[in-house]
């Protein structure tokens, strides 16, 4: 079945379904990709590079007794099979089945949810596809590649009444040093927020890899997907199973660069500190040069004045007219030192999580927003979005938050042209 037919054939069944010759159909639960409370979550896992291997083993959802993971979809041969024999061996069974098109894994209809842990480029799409199949939720950030799919994720799923989790996982983890951060910049104990510094890396550069003989086993053209026609390269989609992450992660056809890879981390805190998970900045300016010519000191300006700055030790500086504190993964520290001891009066407190699954389940039980939600986990990306538009065309830009749009550019400059066969599909 051809891509539009496939999409077609999901699309028109929810239909027939809802609309049954004018009578209302009582579905069970799992119909609709909703577990019912106290049952395990069936899980389909979408991109099985690193970072779905991570999730599995090093946060451990092979073991958690809340979730089971009932297939995976790769578009290399080796990992595809390699992460099915892992899930089999962690269950004691065969049952795990392994899919080359994510599209035949959202048809199962025995598959409450997806973890989606593909290529920045080809998350909206899979995003919006998974809301229309009734599936809830979890996608690796940065959630989307351009502005526009940002808005897109959100209407998808918020039309089709969607659980969803964005891997931030910095909101719930890291012995919520950030939880802790983000509590004291909204009590106001820094006093005025100034100024935030945010420190990662470059933004990404169009590739220039040469050719290199196709790796076998892994559906490039698939791999490629929405993305520009180009030849194989292993930096790009490693041979192999492999333990690194990929260095697609530098090329604007596939990301924003190493900038959005951890700024959308880091910017997410910002946000969140600045208590701005439903809103943004209204600017972003350029610095004057040498800055701008190595792509650092980018500000987001907020209807406040507050500016966060790209640039600084590793994190999140958050500095203030009283105090000054610093987050990272390993670390919070702040001026003056005792900040970190006083203790914070209940109204201040921000929620604690024993992990960001387990927050993602319950609220998939609950039928709430998870600590991440799309919405949160598209506001941040689009700082870093916004940024790097303005380090890509050397000029500043004027942003509504609220209508999502540019107010003195082009917004044809949100989004790209995507390779013929792979269009965003409607949410």
């Amino acid at each position: 079945m051809d891509r539009m037919r496939r999409r077609s054939f999901l699309g028109s069944s929810m239909g027939l379904l809802a609309a049954g010759a004018g009578v209302p159909l009582i579905l069970p639960p799992r119909a609709w990709g909703r577990a019912t409370v106290n049952e395990q979550i069936t899980i389909g896992m979408i991109g099985m590079g690193i970072r779905a291997r991570n999730l599995m083993k090093g946060a451990r959802w092979l073991e958690s007794d809340r979730i089971r993971i009932l297939a995976v979809c790769d578009v290399d041969t080796t990992r595809r099979e390699h992460r099915r024999a892992m899930v089999d061996e962690a269950y004691g069974n065969h049952d795990c089945a392994s899919y080359n098109d994510y599209r035949d894994l959202l048809a199962r209809d025995d598959i409450d949810a997806v973890c989606i842990a593909t290529p920045d480029h080809w998350h909206a799409i899979q995003i919006i596809d998974a809301c229309r199949a009734g599936k809830d939720i979890y996608c690796e950030k940065p959630l989307t590649l351009t502005l526009h799919e940002g808005r897109a994720c959100i209407d998808a799923v918020r039309t089709h009444d969607r659980v969803f989790q964005t891997g931030s996982q910095q909101r719930s983890e890291y012995a919520h040093r950030f939880v802790q951060a983000c509590e004291i910049v909204r009590s106001g104990r820094l006093g005025r927020i100034v100024q935030v510094h945010v420190g990662v890396g470059d933004p990404a550069r169009w590739c220039d890899l040469d050719a290199e003989d196709p790796e076998a086993g892994l559906d490039w053209d698939r791999w490629l997907g929405p993305a520009p026609m180009r030849p194989y390269h292993s930096e790009l989609s490693p041979r192999g199973v492999h333990n690194h992450y990929p260095r697609w992660r530098a090329y604007r056809e596939y990301s924003g660069g190493y900038f959005t890879d951890m700024g959308a981390h880091h910017y997410d805190i910002a946000q969140w500190g600045l208590g701005m998970d439903d809103s943004g900045p209204v600017r972003v300016e350029l610095p004057e040069k040498p800055l701008r010519s190595i792509m650092r000191g980018a500000r987001l300006v907020y209807a406040d004045g507050t500016v966060v700055t790209h640039g600084g030790p590793s994190g999140t500086t958050f500095i203030g007219t009283d105090g000054m504190l610093h987050v990272d993964r390993g670390r919070i520290v702040s001026v003056p030192e005792g900040m970190l001891d006083e203790p914070l009066d209940e109204a201040h407190r921000l929620p604690r999580h024993a992990s960001h699954l387990d927050n993602w389940i319950d609220c998939v039980h609950a039928r709430t927003r998870p600590i991440c939600d799309v919405e949160v986990g598209a506001r941040s990306i689009a700082c870093c979005q916004l940024v790097n538009l303005a380090y890509w065309h050397d000029r500043g830009f004027s942003w509504d938050p609220d209508g999502w749009r540019l107010t003195d550019a082009d917004n044809s400059l949100q989004d790209y042209r995507r390779r013929e066969g792979y269009p965003l599909p409607m949410p």
